[in-house]
């Protein structure tokens, strides 16, 4: 069973030598948390033209996924800790092959949607003060989801991560990340992506886009 393991919430804070405002350093927070319109009660977002609004509402990431990057990257090994690649949502029991674009989970008494997978920015390298990790992030698949809000709610550290819906078995989480970071996407792939209501806003556009230019618009 998916586990809800740790939930974080940040708030803008300078980052890197530079001090630029970010919201990715994130906390965990005990108890109850709601969820109200498209983020988590006293999250914050610095710069809301690349994150937050509906298709990026709560990013989550696989705990599974700690001891791999800690083995892989000892350096970082002491950060690896929930909330480290800065997501809200840390669970275990959970990885990007369990998953498919569209899937809705009820957490607590709240109901997510996975509507795309991360690419990680300039703030992620900052982070870690590491320029080599976003491309190592990508290239591993290990990329965390974003979750959109069906059903606002209440949840919290324990809670249950329960599959309620799956309309899109044919578009897999894997397949998407790859799609995403490298482009590749085959006709029928296109046509299905453009009529995926599950799928984030912009790449149903971008799959709509791609069959209008090969004329199958």
């Amino acid at each position: 069973m998916a586990t809800l393991t740790s939930l974080q919430i940040g708030k803008i804070a300078p980052l890197g030598p530079n001090g630029v405002p970010s919201g990715i350093v994130k906390h965990p927070v005990e108890g109850a948390v709601a969820l109200r319109g498209h983020q988590l009660e006293g999250d914050e977002t610095a710069d809301l033209t690349v994150h937050g609004g509906p298709d990026k509402a709560v990013y989550a990431y696989s705990a599974d996924h700690y001891p791999v990057w800690a083995a892989e990257r000892p350096k970082h090994a002491a950060r690896l800790t929930p909330g480290a690649f800065g997501e809200n949502l840390t669970i275990a029991g959970l990885v990007e092959d369990d998953l498919c674009i569209g899937d809705v989970h009820e957490i607590g008494t709240a109901r997510l949607q996975i509507c795309q997978p991360r690419q990680p920015c300039s703030k992620f390298a900052m982070l870690f003060a590491d320029p080599t990790l976003p491309k190592a992030f990508v290239r591993s698949g290990r990329s965390g989801w974003y979750y959109r809000v069906v059903r606002e709610g209440v949840l919290q550290a324990g809670d249950a991560v329960t599959l309620v819906e799956r309309p899109h078995p044919g578009l897999t989480f894997p397949r998407m990340v790859s799609i995403v970071n490298f482009g590749e996407a085959n006709r029928d792939e296109l046509a299905a992506m453009a009529n995926a209501t599950g799928l984030a806003t912009w790449l149903q556009a971008r799959a709509r886009a791609a069959l209008e230019a090969a004329g199958q618009g």
